[in-house]
């Protein structure tokens, strides 16, 4: 009784586990980083959102971009830290104060 390998490459159950996992980490960081920035943006002593970007890697979180406070940086990360799955937060912010437009 000879087994005769067919020239497919089909995956065999270890490859579909490892694609499995890809992906679903790869949804989880995406919906980790939009978790994150609805909070940053529904939470109203942040102001203004457009300015942070937000990425998320088996969740870790990095806050990078600009706030006009040293308030709002550390505000930016306590949001970031109780969103759900977030594991840590890297707080790359930086304190640019906002231009005095009267002058």
């Amino acid at each position: 009784y000879a087994q005769q390998k067919s020239g497919s490459s089909l995956p065999d159950a270890q490859d579909r586990a490892q694609n499995r996992e890809a992906v679903s980490s790869t949804v989880s960081n995406a919906t980790l980083t939009g978790k994150v920035k609805t909070a940053l943006a529904s939470d109203v002593g942040i102001g203004t959102v457009t300015s942070i970007n937000v990425d998320s890697d088996n969740g870790v979180v990095t806050l990078k971009g600009h706030v006009d406070s040293v308030d709002k940086k550390a505000k930016a990360e306590e949001i970031a830290k109780k969103v759900e799955g977030v594991k840590s937060v890297k707080n790359d912010l930086r304190v640019e104060p906002a231009k005095d437009k009267s002058s």
